[in-house]
This record gives C-alpha cells, sequence and structure tokens, in this order.
C-alpha cells in the first residue's frame, strides 16, 4: 500500500510537539476516499482519550458568593460635620459613625427646656394659690357653721323668752306683775328676734363668700389645668427635638464591614442620601442554579461543600443548604450546570461560615452536595 503523506499544510499548522485534533479532516487536505490515511495517527488518539481520562470531576453546581448588602443613609439634612470611617472597616452594631449639624436643633432645645421650667413653675404657683383658697373657703364654711349654731342658740333663748312674755301678760292681766316687768320681757324678745335677724344675714354673708371662694378655687384648678397641658405640650415638644437631634447621628444599623463610602465630612447632605455600604461577611451565601435531576436530592438544611481557588490550590468552605428555590427559571447566561443543555433551572441559596474572610462578594465557586 502507498503511504500517504499530509499536505505541507497540516505540518506548518499542527507541529508534533503541540497537536491538537483538527475538527474538520478537510484540514488535512484529504478527501472521503481518503479516509483511510487516518489510521496513521493512532498515538493522537491515545493521547486526547488519556487526557479526558485525567480531566476532574465536574463539580455539582457552579455558583457565586453573596451577601446582604445595607445602605445606610442619613435621617437628618444639613451639613455632614463627623464622619469617621472608611471601606474595609468593621463596624459594631449601633455604632455612631457619623453627625449632621444639629446646633439648630440644640439652641431650639434649649429654648423649649426654659419654657418647660417657666411652665412647671407656673404649676407650682397656682397649686399654692388653690391651697390658699381651699384653706380661707374652710375657715368661712367654719365661722358660718359657727353662725349657724349661734342662731339656733338664740332661737332657742328666743322660745324661752317668748314663754315667759306669755306668762308675765297673763300675771299683769290679773294683776299679779308690774308693767315694768311686763316692759322687760317683751324688750328681750325684741332684742333677741333682733339678735335672730343679724345672725340670719351674717349666715348668707357667709355663704356667699363660701360660694365665691369655691368660684375661685374652681378657676385655680383650671389655670392648674391648663398649665399642666402647657407642660405636656412643652415636654412633647422637647422629647420631638431631642428625637431630631439624636436622628442626626449616624447610627451603623447592623455589624458589618464597610463596602464602599459615597461621602465625606462637610458635605450637605439630605435624608435617603447614600452615605455608605455595609455587609455582614462573617457568613455570607453561596447562589448556585440546579437541574430539575439533582432537584430530587437537593433539600434545606443538607450540607454542601464550597470551593474557591486560593492562590495556587483551592479551598473547601461547608456550608449548608438555606434556600431552595419553588419555581423554575432560564438558564441564566453566564452560568454552567452539570447538564448544559438544560433550559431550565432552580435557584438555590448556601449559607457558608467565612469568619477568615475567604470568599469575597462576587467571587465564583464550586459547589458539591453531601450525600
Amino acid at each position: 500500500m502507498r503511504a500517504i503523506t499530509p499536505h505541507p499544510d497540516a505540518r506548518r499548522q499542527f507541529p508534533t510537539s503541540n497537536f491538537q485534533l483538527p475538527r474538520r479532516l478537510g484540514n488535512w487536505g484529504l478527501g472521503v476516499g481518503r479516509l483511510p490515511g487516518l489510521l496513521a495517527i493512532p498515538a493522537i488518539a491515545v493521547a486526547l482519550a488519556v487526557a479526558g481520562c485525567a480531566r476532574e470531576v465536574a463539580p455539582d453546581a457552579y455558583g457565586n458568593v453573596e451577601a446582604t448588602e445595607v445602605v445606610i443613609s442619613p435621617e437628618a439634612a444639613g451639613q455632614l460635620t463627623k464622619f469617621s470611617i472608611e471601606e474595609g472597616q468593621v463596624l459594631a452594631a449601633g455604632a455612631v459613625v457619623g453627625e449632621v449639624d444639629s446646633t439648630p436643633l440644640v439652641l431650639q432645645r434649649n429654648q423649649l427646656t426654659a419654657q418647660h421650667a417657666g411652665t412647671v413653675s407656673r404649676v407650682g404657683e397656682v397649686d399654692k394659690q388653690v391651697q390658699a383658697l381651699v384653706a380661707q373657703r374652710d375657715a368661712a364654711q367654719s365661722l358660718r357653721e359657727a353662725a349657724i349654731a349661734q342662731r339656733g342658740v338664740l332661737q332657742s333663748q328666743l322660745e324661752i323668752a317668748r314663754r315667759a312674755r306669755e306668762r308675765t301678760e297673763r300675771l299683769f292681766a290679773k294683776q299679779a306683775a308690774t308693767a315694768q316687768q311686763l316692759d322687760q320681757v317683751e324688750r328681750d324678745d325684741r332684742v333677741l328676734q333682733d339678735q335672730i335677724k343679724a345672725q340670719e344675714q351674717q349666715i348668707e354673708a357667709q355663704g356667699r363668700q363660701v360660694a365665691a371662694q369655691a368660684a375661685q378655687i374652681a378657676a385655680a384648678q383650671a389655670q392648674r389645668q391648663t398649665a399642666l397641658t402647657q407642660v405636656s405640650a412643652a415636654n412633647a415638644q422637647v422629647a420631638q427635638v431631642e428625637d431630631r437631634i439624636r436622628r442626626s447621628m449616624v447610627t451603623n444599623p447592623s455589624a458589618g464591614t464597610v463596602l464602599v463610602t459615597y461621602a465625606r465630612v462637610g458635605e450637605m447632605v439630605q435624608p435617603g442620601q447614600p452615605l455608605y455600604k455595609i455587609a455582614n461577611l462573617d457568613a455570607v451565601e453561596v447562589r448556585a442554579y440546579i437541574t430539575e435531576p439533582q432537584l430530587a436530592s437537593v433539600r434545606v438544611g443538607q450540607q454542601a461543600r464550597v470551593a474557591v481557588d486560593a492562590g495556587d490550590e483551592q479551598k473547601t468552605l461547608t456550608g449548608t443548604v438555606s434556600w431552595v428555590a419553588a419555581q423554575a427559571e432560564f438558564t441564566p447566561t453566564p452560568i454552567q450546570t452539570r447538564d448544559e443543555r438544560a433550559d431550565l433551572v432552580y435557584a438555590i441559596k448556601i449559607r457558608v461560615p467565612n469568619q477568615d474572610g475567604v470568599l469575597k462578594i462576587g467571587m465564583p465557586v464550586d459547589v458539591e452536595f453531601a450525600q
């Protein structure tokens, strides 16, 4: 049999030191009738088979690292007088990292506090006034009650004087009593009647005085109630200003690492304007996609190994499947799965501890599920 010599261009394109199997036989300059010439390259086929067997087993899924990112904004408008954070800085929850100028609010609070103190003092004065009026009313009421008692005594004396007058009149009719005695009992009767009338007038005057003092007490109590209402309003105003002062402080809501800052000291800021972004990187999530055949073997709470390139070697971390999508979606363009021909995949999340900070946001990882 005549040996078949490869086309000269083939030798230039595929040297033996770095030989690759061509995709089309036409690159060899061979027609269909010259296929037996391929028997001359058995070593190449063996080499390619060995290389394919040497490839590592593909992971169960591919994914990317995610973290819950929080953008922090001020709650007050004004000049940013303090802002002492840098990218990469680790912040604790509740840490005060900045301040918006609150000088006008502090002055307003001082003014409202002084007004509040004056109103509280006014309440104290009204309380003393009410106490004095109550004491005066009680004294007048006591005098009135004493006058009523005295009137009762006089009425008793008048009854006695009238009986004495009637008796004297009978005796005088029988000439058993003198005219002087009759004049005396009549005079006693009239005097007691005049005293009773004067006492009743005094009782009426004292009653009017008690009523007037009761009205003054009611008016003073109304003033006290008004002052108490003003105190409550002042308390609310002071609390409102203090809340605005508190909101002028920029407080970090949750522990994490500062990813990026957007503002500098001295800038004018508005509520809702981004100041910085933070994320907790102590535990991150890997979002990966699995095909429908894999869905039956993946469940929430299942352990999974996440492999990431760390220099010249791979580092493997252990996580837990925290979420499996309930609805399928079309394969995202940048995602590779074990079966690339699948049109529909299911998203999953794997919670992975990251105390060493190996995993970074957006980093690609390989996922292998524990059986």
